[in-house]
């Protein structure tokens, strides 16, 4: 059998971030992930760090499918840059499961970028692109939704692991589909492409499903100085995924009712904004400290306009 598989990475090796890799065959191209990189501390005025990209400008008529291991910054994060300078209308598709496809989807909106073609593909379906045929094998991160790309060429199969751990207790879903693995090894890979962050550090990582309790006994939830209610008040505040965006269910009456008061806070009532998300945290947003009809606790970071509307020393 004749032709020959290139694996050209554009980034995110020996360095953590900018992951972008590019496989080709036949002079036909898939890209697993579109990462970023955050900037380091001498990159003054500097915000985001992009994958050099030129090689997919020169070659974007040979482009078939994009695929996206996770919704981490650093495998999804400069997908927006790269179908901006592509153009929508170059890239025949984007892969990815249901939570990636929905923050892309939602980053791609930032961008007025909404003619991209996203399409999920569930574990273990198998699609055509071009030569190539394209499987997500599912896997355990620290975000949900996270996969290895299983990449199928007449040559034989590539496998990227993206970022993974085998996480026997994972906080969301199955642990990392084993089975899976080991048939993709009898098949014989052509190709291993292995996440190896830490691998230098001896032992092995806990599950994410202790990293909850450890935060509640080590890191008080706090509100601009001021000490938020533990557990009881976040245990109620429930997240769900649809197909366009990430959005909060409204929280429980005890939720939407309870004052937040500590020894070390003053009590806050009223109707007022108050402060939204930061770090992932749940806090009111925009809405009711006391169940009124206000109700939009959200999860962008920042100050809302406002101030409560009693405030007791």
């Amino acid at each position: 059998m004749s032709g020959t598989v290139r694996v050209l990475p554009l980034g995110g090796v020996g360095e953590i971030g900018k992951n972008m890799t590019v496989v080709e065959y036949d002079g036909r191209i898939v890209v697993v992930d579109c990462g970023l990189r955050f900037p380091t501390a001498e990159m003054m005025g500097i915000d985001l760090v992009l994958p050099d990209f030129t090689y997919l400008r020169e070659h974007v008529d040979a482009i078939d499918a994009i695929i996206i291991t996770h919704g981490h910054e650093d495998h999804l994060g400069s997908l927006p840059w790269v179908i901006r300078d592509l153009g929508q209308d170059k890239i025949p598709v984007v892969y990815g499961g249901q939570l990636t496809i929905a923050m892309a989807r939602s980053k791609l909106d930032e961008h007025k970028l909404r003619d991209v073609n996203l399409e999920v593909l569930p574990i273990g379906d198998v699609v055509e692109a071009g030569p190539f045929t394209l499987e997500r094998v599912h896997l355990t991160h620290s975000i949900p939704d996270a996969s290895g790309v299983a990449i199928g060429t007449p040559l034989g199969t590539v496998f990227f692991t993206g970022d993974y751990k085998f996480d026997q207790t994972p906080v969301i879903g199955a642990p990392a589909d084993m089975s899976r693995l080991a048939e993709l090894g009898r098949e014989r890979l052509l190709l291993l492409l292995g996440d190896s962050t830490n691998v230098d550090r001896p032992g092995i990582s806990e599950s994410e499903s202790l990293v909850g309790p450890h935060l509640d006994h080590e890191v008080p939830v706090r509100r601009l100085g001021v000490v938020l209610p533990h557990r009881w008040w976040l245990d109620d505040v429930a997240v769900a995924v649809d197909d366009r965006q990430l959005h909060r269910h409204a929280a429980s009456p005890r939720t939407r009712s309870a004052p937040m008061v500590t020894p070390e806070a003053p009590a806050m009532t009223g109707a007022s904004p108050t402060l939204c998300v930061t770090a992932g945290v749940a806090a009111n947003s925009c809405g009711d400290t006391d169940g009124g009809s206000g109700g939009g606790r959200g999860y962008t970071s920042g100050v809302c306009g406002g101030r409560p509307s009693s405030v007791r020393p």
